[in-house]
């Protein structure tokens, strides 16, 4: 894929860490396999891997990991066996141990701005893929200034968000992208509709990212002093105003999550968006009253946030580790759809699935660490989103795991 950029080449450059990388024990190292959603993608693992899939759990407790090791048994006998791998977000020596053993790292362990930076940093030096679940924009921000060229060095690609955020949004814009006509000017809104709940773990992440808005300004300004220009096209994802939406019939309120970076990174990197993309990121609510009280609970809860006993409070209502029940995870489901202009033509897509946060979540990282692992995928290093390092690859992986991509009308 060319990346309409030139300043801005991900191709990697050729060198030994690819056949050293062949050579490594394990295809996939888990990393925080012990935690709540942790949980979930070493079973999906465990029940949707290839055969002869090389992997390892790895976390900082033995005796958790040998208990997910029997239960990872209950499903398929010959994971009695499976590797554990002791590491600490703490210990950068030990973190560097699994990365060099590794051909994609793959980690839950957040808050990622707390507990993420010695391992990325690992995987640049050792030319190891790496993906999260990060939604946290300073920790990406901080990553790509700190990490991003280290990492085009050695050939390892940093991908971040591969969760329900953002892999829906950013694929979901591609696709709809891809309907429509090539080298014109490109509209494109996504609206959000779920009926999920969170994890304690969801809900640290959250909080500590609205306490640091300083930060992560700060973050955000420090990446655009270093990012190459885009020179000969235009993007740009906009925050916009509450709207009623009637190509929905429901009202938009503007999500201010990491996910329209996401796409708005893609889409500097990929010439199919056009040469002048918007994107823009709502969720939809039916209902005005509905609209308006969760416009005032988000303010709440970032309020919240910047006061450490307010913070503590909500923290301790659900605890990291905690979760949805199984149950409750199997009646959720989320859909988000697209609207796309360009060209005269006018096009409505949908992405959806199962319960975002955490059962679509496990496929959708597990898909996309064994797309890394094992798939043809074009010629990207340094820090890239999923539209760009795997694009239709893991797009195709996810559609045969149940997650529906479909052109529901187009004119």
């Amino acid at each position: 894929m060319s990346t309409g950029n030139e300043q801005d080449d991900r191709t990697a450059a050729p060198g030994e860490h690819h056949a050293d990388r062949a050579e490594r024990p394990y295809d996939i190292v888990l990393f925080g396999a012990t935690g709540f959603v942790g949980v979930l993608i070493a079973e999906y693992l465990a029940t949707h891997g290839p055969k002869g899939l090389r992997w390892a759990l790895a976390g900082r407790s033995t005796a958790k990991l040998e208990r997910l090791r029997e239960r990872l048994a209950g499903i398929d006998a010959d994971l009695a066996e499976l590797p554990l791998l002791r590491a600490d977000a703490d210990d950068p020596a030990s973190l560097r141990e699994i990365v060099r053993h590794a051909r994609v790292v793959a980690t839950t362990v957040g808050p990622y701005i707390m507990y993420g930076q010695e391992l990325v940093a690992a995987c640049a030096d050792a030319g190891t893929d790496y993906v999260d679940l990060t939604g946290e924009p300073e920790f990406i921000d901080l990553t790509y200034v700190r990490h991003d060229a280290r990492a085009r060095e050695t050939g390892a690609r940093l991908v971040h968000a591969c969760g329900f955020d953002s892999v829906p949004h950013d694929l979901g814009a591609l696709f709809t992208v891809q309907q429509l006509p090539e080298g014109v000017p490109l509209r494109v809104d996504g609206f959000v509709r779920t009926n999920a709940t969170f994890s304690g773990g969801t809900l640290a992440s959250a909080l500590t990212a609205f306490s640091r808005g300083r930060q992560m300004a700060a973050a955000a300004r420090d990446r655009r002093r270093h990012e190459p220009r885009l020179t000969g096209r235009r993007v740009h994802a906009p925050l916009s105003a509450p709207r009623y939406a009637k190509e929905l019939d429901a009202w938009a309120l503007p999500l201010p999550t990491v996910d329209p970076q996401i796409v708005q990174r893609s889409a500097r990197a990929l010439e199919r968006y056009g040469p002048d993309f918007r994107y823009r990121h709502y969720a939809a609510v039916k209902h005005l009253p509905v609209a308006v009280g969760g416009v005032a609970a988000l303010g709440a809860v970032a309020g919240a946030a910047q006061l450490p006993a307010a913070r503590r409070w909500l923290s301790d209502r659900v605890k990291p580790g905690e979760g949805p029940s199984e149950e409750r995870r199997a009646k959720s489901w989320f859909s988000v759809r697209f609207v796309g202009d360009g060209g005269g033509r006018r096009v409505y897509t949908e992405v959806s699935g199962g319960d975002p946060g955490y059962g679509d979540t496990a496929k959708m990282f597990a898909e996309s660490a064994l797309c890394l692992a094992f798939d043809e995928l074009p010629a990207t290093s340094g820090q890239v989103t999923t539209a760009v390092a795997m694009g239709d690859a893991l797009r195709e992986r996810l559609q045969g795991a149940g997650i529906r991509f479909r052109v529901a009308r187009a004119g």
